[in-house]
């Protein structure tokens, strides 16, 4: 097995370096674009720390003051209980990490840090030393350093206040460092598992034909429409250098399913290529509305006698758009679609009516998602 594995990586290698043997199929994307190894992935990490040196702009929070007489205390520095902290200067802060595969000990890693009180900036301050933990309670990290932070407010006596960003949080690059090795499964058993980042039948297909067109019969299985299992070399430099070689193979994805993606807060809408409607016509037609209040002075007559009075006078404008009917030819393409609608001059608003009602009459041949 450890021979035949040995001969398979060889001709693997041999293989990638004559691309000139393979015919590139078109809009080809390479294995490690749209996969990922199962087992290889990010850690979060998240911590509790405080953050010093601010212009009077911290917290004013129990927990705050709490934390920093520990803090204190666990350098010889006793605070009478009677005593409270209340520093300006300092703020309570979460901190979180994305912690890299195969990421070793004393590698560094950035931190982002927030404020979980009611500090107003965090602009010139500098974390203390934070331990960063796992899901499981395991420190795996070390957070310490200055804070870079984008944002700024201003704040005047009468109330006003001018902010830019969110000068609340900030970052520290490389402001971590890796105490702990998280665990991983990619050098154990005898196969590697792909999984597709968009799952898809025909997808996983083509991977496992592509794979098994590059070394052998029988060396990839698509299990489902996501996952495609590998056999594989057991040694880790052996493994490196073979996982070198697929995720550079070059496979053509399977097309998406139709679909019509409609953001109802910013009146974004995306149509898939694969989008068709049935023969249909449609009409759209818009209604104006407009209110207008006026004022009216009545001024009486100087001998008259009588008083000024302000009468209110509302004007209704209605006006109704002439709505221009457009229709649809057997299998409508994506073009067609919009080719009609820019005629008819439909608002983002618009369209997503008239789609909405070409999904409940049916002649929508797409999956219509609303976020």
């Amino acid at each position: 097995m450890k021979t035949h594995m040995k001969r398979l990586l060889r001709m693997g290698l041999l293989l990638l370096a004559l691309p000139a043997l393979f015919a590139t199929p078109v809009q080809a994307e390479r294995l490690k674009d749209i996969t990922s190894v199962a087992g290889v992935r990010t850690n979060q990490l998240v911590g509790y720390g405080l953050v010093v040196g601010l212009d009077g702009t911290g917290d004013k929070t129990s927990f705050t003051s709490q934390t920093f007489r520990n803090m204190l205390n666990n350098f010889g520095v006793a605070i009478p209980p009677n005593v409270d902290p209340k520093s300006k200067n300092i703020a309570a802060v979460a901190i979180h990490a994305d912690l890299p595969p195969f990421a070793k000990p004393g590698q560094p890693i950035d931190v982002t840090v927030s404020t979980i009180g009611d500090a107003k900036s965090l602009r010139g301050g500098s974390l203390l030393m934070a331990p960063l933990k796992g899901a499981d309670g395991n420190v795996y990290a070390i957070a310490q350093g200055n804070l870079v932070v984008s944002g700024f407010g201003v704040q005047g006596n009468d109330g006003s206040r001018l902010s830019l960003n969110v000068p609340s949080v900030g970052r520290i690059p490389n402001g971590a460092t890796v105490e702990r090795t998280v665990p991983n499964a990619f050098a154990q058993g005898d196969s590697l598992m792909f999984n597709l980042n968009h799952p898809d039948f025909t997808t996983a297909r083509r991977v496992a034909e592509q794979i098994n067109n590059l070394l052998g019969p029988d060396m990839a299985q698509a299990l489902d429409a996501a996952s495609i299992r590998v056999r594989a070399p057991r040694d880790p430099s052996q493994r490196v250098s073979f996982l070198s070689v697929l995720e550079n193979l070059e496979v053509q994805p399977g097309e998406e399913t139709a679909k019509v993606i409609i953001n109802s807060r910013t009146g974004t809408i995306i149509i898939g290529q694969n989008v068709r409607v049935s023969p249909v016509a449609i009409t759209h037609g818009g209604l104006t509305v407009a209110i207008t209040e006026n004022l009216d002075v009545n001024q009486p007559n100087v001998l008259g006698g009588g008083n000024t009075v302000v009468t209110p006078r509302t004007e209704i404008e209605i006006a109704e758009g002439s709505g221009r009917m457009f229709e649809f030819a057997p299998g409508a393409t994506l073009s067609d679609i919009v080719e009609a609608v820019n005629q008819v001059g439909a608002a983002p608003g618009d369209l997503m009516a008239i789609l909405e009602a070409l999904k409940q009459s049916g002649a929508l041949k797409a999956e219509l998602v609303v976020i």
